[in-house]
């Protein structure tokens, strides 16, 4: 009797392990479709939720390991509970790397913008690499009183818009530009209205006040003053360029994706992340725009900057 009663329990140990194990795993698997799926109602408490929600689209990079887990306790319940995360991933950004349609026809209007980086041991090479996917109208920041950068840029851009530090080189010429106040205390955004071959463009170049872990007070006002700008703003065709230190996954960011259209969602192919330069893992830099139809849009990975460039083409 003793013998057999150690024998059912060394033989029912192992499974019951396994099971217990498989538990843990399908619980985790069922926190990670829950965070994928609602990373947005994680409280926003010293912009943690923001934090957040700037890395959303990783959090899929859980699965896997999860998956193996689950394979190594030879658990279904806990594949199961794998496959929760996976599909809401999927949903919610599986679209991004599906091909992008072809423009129907080839773009009136190319544009990119660039964070250059204050500091920059070389800035004409980066706008160089800029320049060189043949963009109409260049979008820089954080742009010193380096002339470099002029020298690289007046020969094919023979017409400029400054304000503090951020810049507009275009082919074409600038009718107007002035400062726009983001509720920096200081303009560190412009609007200029392009005299495009077709049509006036209003460009709008930007950058917003930095967020960083614990502090996106600032960044949150800047966001919400640009939003208010381009409300108002009537122009029936309209682009912004800029570095908005904001991820459009990020809660911040809908005021703004209300009024305007991403170029990367419609046009590009990926999540286009942009910073920081070597591994990227988040996107603050954007093309948004109202008015035109995207025929592509892409991420260029320049010399010497902390960010990579963002390109994008449209038609009227």
């Amino acid at each position: 009797m003793t013998g057999q009663m150690v024998d059912e329990r060394a033989a029912g140990d192992p499974t019951g392990r396994r099971d217990r194990r498989g538990l843990l795993v399908a619980a985790l698997a069922v926190l990670l479709a829950v965070l994928i799926a609602g990373h947005r109602v994680v409280p926003n408490v010293h912009g943690l939720g923001s934090l957040v929600d700037s890395v959303a689209p990783l959090l899929g990079l859980g699965v896997p390991p999860l998956a193996l887990a689950a394979l190594l306790r030879r658990s279904r319940r806990a594949l199961l509970a794998v496959a929760l995360p996976a599909v809401a991933w999927l949903a919610l950004y599986g679209g991004a790397w599906l091909p992008p349609a072809a423009g129907a026809e080839p773009a009136s209007v190319r544009v990119a913008s660039q964070n250059l980086r204050s500091g920059n041991p070389d800035p004409a090479a980066t706008v160089d690499a800029v320049a060189g996917a043949g963009a109409d109208l260049i979008g820089l920041q954080e742009v010193d009183d380096d002339v470099r950068v002029g020298t690289a840029l007046d020969q094919h851009y023979p017409h400029r818009a400054t304000v503090s530090t951020v810049a507009l080189w275009s082919r074409w010429p600038i009718r107007e530009s002035h400062g726009v106040d983001t509720g920096l205390g200081w303009d560190r955004a412009l609007r200029a209205v392009v005299a495009a071959p077709r049509g006036d463009l209003v460009v709008y170049v930007v950058h917003l006040g930095s967020a960083r872990a614990g502090h996106t007070a600032t960044r949150d006002e800047t966001l919400a003053a640009l939003a208010a700008a381009v409300r108002a703003d009537p122009a029936p065709r309209l682009v912004v360029l800029g570095d908005l230190n904001t991820a459009s996954t990020d809660r911040v960011f809908v005021p703004l994706a209300r009024l305007l259209h991403d170029a990367q969602a419609d046009a590009g192919q990926g999540f286009g992340f942009t910073w920081p330069a070597e591994l990227p893992v988040t996107r603050p830099d954007h093309v948004l725009y109202r008015g035109l139809t995207p025929t592509a849009a892409g991420v260029l990975h320049t010399p010497d900057s902390d960010h990579r460039a963002v390109t994008a083409g449209f038609r009227w």
